[in-house]
Order: C-alpha cells, then sequence, then structure tokens
C-alpha cells in the first residue's frame, strides 16, 4: 500500500512537466508549471521522508528504540537538506561570479586569476555542504 502511495505521489509531482512541455509547445512560458514542480517535488521528499520516519518509529516497539529511529531518520534528513541546499546556493553563486569573470576577462586578460579565484571561492559553498553532511552522519 505504501508503495501505491508514494508511486501516486511521484505521478503527482511530476505531471508539471507534462503542462511545462505543452505550454513550451504552445509558445508560453513554463515557468509557473516548472515552479510547482519544485515545490511538489520538494514536498514529496518530505512526505516520503516523514512516511519512513514514521514507519521505523511504529515498527520498533519501545519508546528508546522509537526515539533512536526518528532522531536518525532527522539526521538523514538534515545531511540532504545540508548538502542539497549548500549545492544550490553555490551553483547560483557560480552562475553569477562565472558571468562575471567572464565579462571582466573579455575586457582584460589580465584579471583572470583574480576572477578564477572567485569562481573557486563560490564552489567552495558545495564543498561545505557535503563536509557537514559527513559530520552529520558520523554522528548518527
Amino acid at each position: 500500500m505504501e508503495i501505491l502511495v508514494v508511486t501516486l505521489l511521484a505521478a503527482l509531482a511530476f505531471s508539471p512537466l507534462l503542462l511545462a512541455y505543452h505550454r513550451q509547445k504552445h509558445g508560453r512560458s513554463p515557468k509557473l508549471a516548472m515552479a510547482v514542480n519544485i515545490v511538489a517535488v520538494f514536498a514529496l521528499c518530505l512526505l516520503t521522508t516523514g512516511m519512513g520516519i514514521g514507519g521505523h518509529a511504529l515498527a520498533a516497539g519501545t519508546e528508546a528504540a522509537a526515539s533512536a529511529a526518528s532522531s536518525t531518520g532527522w539526521g538523514y534528513l538534515a545531511m540532504a537538506m545540508a548538502t542539497g541546499l549548500a549545492c544550490i546556493g553555490g551553483g547560483i553563486a557560480v552562475a553569477s561570479s562565472a558571468s562575471a569573470a567572464v565579462g571582466a576577462i573579455s575586457e582584460n586578460d589580465k584579471v583572470f586569476g583574480k576572477a578564477l579565484i572567485f569562481v573557486a571561492l563560490a564552489e567552495g559553498i558545495a564543498i561545505y555542504g557535503v563536509l557537514v553532511s559527513i559530520l552529520i552522519m558520523l554522528r548518527l
């Protein structure tokens, strides 16, 4: 039953992609459909993680085991969010700094080293997120 629910939720979460394709095909902007898709996928991730946490806690039997299972599930959620949000932030930072770096290099070739440093610093944000996830994993 749980597999059927998750499959149905996944189909509902990815259905806005069909709407985005349809809007793009007819010359309209698919931005709204893509925003709905992002929100739906995020909600699906939270819901399935919550289902996993509840399943472990209910199957455990004792309060101590239920508490341990619940904290482990929240730890996995924290790991995923640390990595995911850091990578999204790093991608946004790299997008803006790299485009500015390309513009600066096209005007003056001598700024290549400085521009490369700024792009590498922006990429470091994602590495910090992975490191935080590893630290959380070691504590579980």
